[in-house]
Formats: C-alpha cells, sequence, structure tokens
C-alpha cells in the first residue's frame, strides 16, 4: 500500500496544488540522471532533476495482481541531458527509472508513485519514446534451460570455460571507411576470418558484431561489422576483439577443443525426425531429411 506523506497530503488536499513529475534514472553503469516537467530544475535526494529535457509522460493505469504493466515517457535529445548516442549504444536499456509526484514549490513534499525498467525505445525526429515497463515484467522472462542443438553458453563464459587468452587481438583504427567496415593495424598475426562472428570492443565501451575480418597486403585488415555503428570512430581509437563462434557442436569440437564443455544437445531430435519414417538408407540422427 502507497503511503502518502501527511504534510504532503495536505498540500493536496488544498483548493490549489503545485505539482510536478520527476524522473529518476539509474543507469546500468550507476550514472544517475533526474529530469522533470517542471519549467524549472528541481533537487532533493542528492539528484538534479533537468527541465526543459522534453520529458513527458504518457497515462498510466494501475491495477491490483502481478500484471506486467506498462507506460512510457516521450523526449527530446537535449546535450544537457540526454543524446541520441546515449541511447544508440544501449547505456539506457535496462536503467531503472523512480517517478516522484513533487510539490515543486517545496520539493521536500513529494511521493514516489512507481519504480519501473526501461524497456523498448524508439528513435525518431530527434525524438525518443521508451517504454516503462513495471518490474512484474521479469516474471514472463523465460527461466531455465530450452533443449537447442546449439550451445546457449557464451563463448568464454562460466559455462563454457573456454580461455580466450589465444583468441583475442587488439589494434587501433587506422581509418572508418563506412559505418559497417574499419580499417584497423594490429591483426597482421591472425589468419583471414579469424575474427568472424566475433565482436570488438573499442576503449570508450562501444561495441559490435563482427561480420568478417580480412588482411591486406600492407599489414592492415578490415573488420566488417553486421549492424552499421551508431556514432562515428575516429582514427586511433584503441580496440580489442574476440573470436566468434556459432555455437555449433562441430566447431566447438573442431575450432575450440571444449566439446566436454558443449552446452547444446546436438543428438536431440528435431522436428523433421519426429514426422520421418524409418527406412534402411538414412542415419537416423535428427538432422533434416531434405537438403
Amino acid at each position: 500500500m502507497r503511503t502518502i506523506p501527511q504534510a504532503f497530503k495536505t498540500h493536496l488536499d488544498g483548493q490549489a496544488t503545485t505539482t510536478c513529475h520527476c524522473w529518476r534514472v539509474t543507469r546500468r553503469d550507476d550514472v544517475v540522471i533526474g529530469f522533470t516537467d517542471h519549467d524549472r530544475d528541481l533537487s532533493f535526494d542528492g539528484t538534479n532533476f533537468l527541465a526543459a529535457s522534453g520529458f513527458e509522460a504518457s497515462e498510466s493505469e494501475q491495477a491490483a495482481g502481478l500484471g506486467a504493466e506498462a507506460d512510457e515517457v516521450a523526449g527530446g535529445f537535449s546535450s544537457a541531458a540526454i543524446e541520441e548516442e546515449d541511447l544508440a549504444v544501449g547505456r539506457y536499456d535496462g536503467a531503472r527509472v523512480e517517478l516522484f509526484l513533487v510539490n515543486w514549490a517545496a520539493p521536500d513534499e513529494r511521493m514516489l508513485l512507481n519504480i519501473r525498467e526501461i524497456g523498448e525505445v524508439v528513435r525518431a525526429g530527434g525524438r525518443f519514446r521508451a517504454e516503462l515497463r513495471s518490474m512484474a515484467h521479469r516474471l514472463n522472462q523465460p527461466q531455465g534451460r530450452l533443449y537447442n542443438r546449439r550451445c546457449d553458453a557464451s563463448l568464454g563464459d562460466g559455462r563454457c570455460r573456454m580461455n580466450l587468452a589465444a583468441w583475442r587481438g587488439e589494434g587501433s583504427v587506422v581509418e572508418m571507411i563506412d559505418r559497417s567496415r574499419l580499417l584497423v593495424s594490429g591483426l597482421s598475426g591472425f589468419a583471414d576470418g579469424f575474427f568472424r562472428q566475433g565482436r570488438v570492443v573499442f576503449s570508450s565501451g562501444l561495441s559490435a558484431e563482427l561480420d568478417g575480418h580480412g588482411r591486406r597486403q600492407d599489414g592492415t585488415a578490415v573488420l566488417s561489422l553486421w549492424l552499421p555503428l551508431e556514432e562515428e570512430v575516429e582514427p586511433g581509437r584503441a580496440f580489442t576483439v574476440t573470436a566468434g563462434c556459432d555455437k555449433t557442436f562441430s566447431m566447438c569440437r573442431e575450432r575450440f577443443a571444449n566439446s566436454l564443455n558443449f552446452r547444446g544437445f546436438p543428438h536431440v531430435p528435431g522436428s523433421d525426425f519426429a514426422y520421418s519414417y524409418a527406412d534402411g538408407e538414412r542415419v537416423h540422427d535428427g538432422g533434416p531429411i531434405f537438403e
């Protein structure tokens, strides 16, 4: 049950009120930023809530029970508050959002309305719209493991147990050919395609998935990305690149010699096997009948 502080309740019971909304956003990197829909900055609990940030809330409905409620917050990009690049590189993914109703004439009179997490974010025309999900949405997340032919571990994590020291390289950016291709140096000792399906992490924290890696005769190499980068990468930027894995048992066994730690189920029959029939020529290993 929500408790309204007595001083704030007295204000709300009056004939005229001076209230506004304030949002306190805590990113996963512990950066805290405050926003308000009031026309001047407010401050309480050690957080400055910036006005003129363009933040505005949609209608919100509250319901009893464990239903996963959701509403939205919208706004414009401002260098003083939030930049488009911050959303583009995922710095606000899963961020904690506390919504307050505040008496802007006396900020000590306030109440916490709800706590949400930032879900899907849509960006267009210099504005953004972010979905605010209630904590109950976590109850809808899949739990446990699925029977899958491919491995569900991340390369090098505690379940994979692969030592990636020999599968990493370091270098620096020579030129950004375009948003999907980078000319780099420092990877001349690695064969073509060594880092295919891998991941590159830049010194700024920006990261991207790799589509391919090809060497050039002058000692440089070209990294091809799955998706275009959301921000410019200047020459000289350092990075670390790690080889990738396609999650198949054959790659785990033949490339990484790590089959004992494979976390998939390569011999579980698929749907094709369930609808197949026995004959004397086919090996029933769960693979497709027709290729």
